[in-house]
């Protein structure tokens, strides 16, 4: 996506007032008559970053999301919904493919992240690009090689589609379908797409118990990667240069997109380890795509330059047996519960 892009995006909540389609940052009071819902922060897990006061949870606001989460119509050609490049079983990424189909047979230019526990996130994007949940679906939305429509449009398309209305009327008090409701809405509903109970979490609330190959996994796990995945979301949510040279078909530097720094280059957010058995293709641009390439990059491959993170120096070299035990315990993180949420799936009608 272009810079010229992101950096529209990650200041829109400055200028947000200044137009009627472009108002997601301003509060809006929910009517009585919807079903408050009330958001538990799992045992463990700090408290969200997340304003829930701006856009309290009700499951009316949440179930408008979730079909608008599911609706081709947020695309040009109707064929690009938020959940065609985020699949469910995928813990909502793209199941087996580095880069993701978009409009006009494009393709994306990173590889999409799993969509969960995205209220403990500062900032989105895997170069910090976007500072608020409520405007993090323009970015796709608009741009042109992933769904390439624009809010006008968009609510056109729903205003001529029946079964919105009264949903934007259970959910806002008034049949009004606007940019901010829209938002707002989608904010909702991935507000709600919490993982917390994997095996990891059952171990940590004393339901179940490692075995001995993923108790020494742990142990390693702590020892050599839990200074940038940091229990319990798994990543510190710091951006570092892990030693990957730049794509030279993508040239994508990362975070010195956003910020302009020459120190910035090629650092891109720590991801969240969470469901990471499901999530692959693994980095920024999906190019490693098995748990066994990424552990042979960090033993061997990283690539010396002037921003790479200290930490990875001299690489993080593990033995045969200790590379099974890290995987063992990595397979502990899969949120078997939150892919087969119902929840989270495809509304009915």
């Amino acid at each position: 996506m272009p810079v010229k892009t992101f950096l529209f995006i990650s200041v829109i909540c400055v200028s947000i007032g200044a137009g009627a389609l472009l108002t997601a940052c301003h509060k809006e009071e929910a009517p009585r008559s919807v079903t408050p819902l009330e958001f538990t922060t799992p045992p463990g897990f700090p408290e969200p970053y997340y304003n829930f006061e701006n856009n309290p949870l009700t499951r009316e606001g949440v179930n408008l999301g979730r079909k608008l989460f599911y609706d081709g119509r947020l695309s040009k050609d109707g064929n690009f919904s938020c959940a065609a490049c985020h699949q469910q079983f995928a813990a909502f990424a793209t199941f087996d493919h580095d880069l993701s189909h978009g409009f006009d047979n494009q393709f994306t230019t990173r590889n999409a992240p799993g969509l969960f526990n995205l209220v403990w996130l500062k900032e989105l994007h895997q170069d910090g690009g976007i500072a608020n949940l409520e405007v993090q679906p323009l970015a796709p939305l608009t741009a042109p090689n992933e769904m390439a429509e624009d809010l006008g449009s968009v609510l056109n398309k729903l205003k001529q589609e029946a079964t919105y209305p009264p949903l934007f009327n259970a959910a806002f008090g008034s049949p009004e379908i606007t940019s901010q409701r829209m938002l707002k809405a989608l904010a909702q509903f991935m507000a709600t797409m919490v993982s917390a109970n994997s095996k990891y979490d059952q171990v940590k609330r004393g339901e179940a118990q490692f075995s001995s190959r993923e108790e020494s996994g742990y142990a390693l796990f702590r020892e050599k990667c839990a200074s940038c995945h940091e229990e319990p979301l798994f990543t510190d949510l710091s951006y570092r240069n892990t030693g990957l040279p730049v794509n030279p078909y993508l040239l994508d530097y990362g975070r010195m997109r956003i910020t302009g720094r020459k120190e910035d280059s090629l650092k891109f957010r720590v991801p969240s380890l969470r469901n990471v058995a499901l999530t692959f293709p693994y980095t920024h641009d999906g190019r490693l795509y098995r748990l066994d390439d990424v552990l042979d990059h960090y033993a061997t491959g990283i690539r010396q330059s002037e921003t790479l993170d200290p930490l990875l120096r001299n690489g993080i070299p593990l033995s045969n047996s200790e590379r099974e035990a890290i995987k063992a315990f990595l397979n502990t993180l899969t949120d078997t519960s939150f892919v087969n949420d119902s929840r989270f799936g495809p509304p009915a009608n």
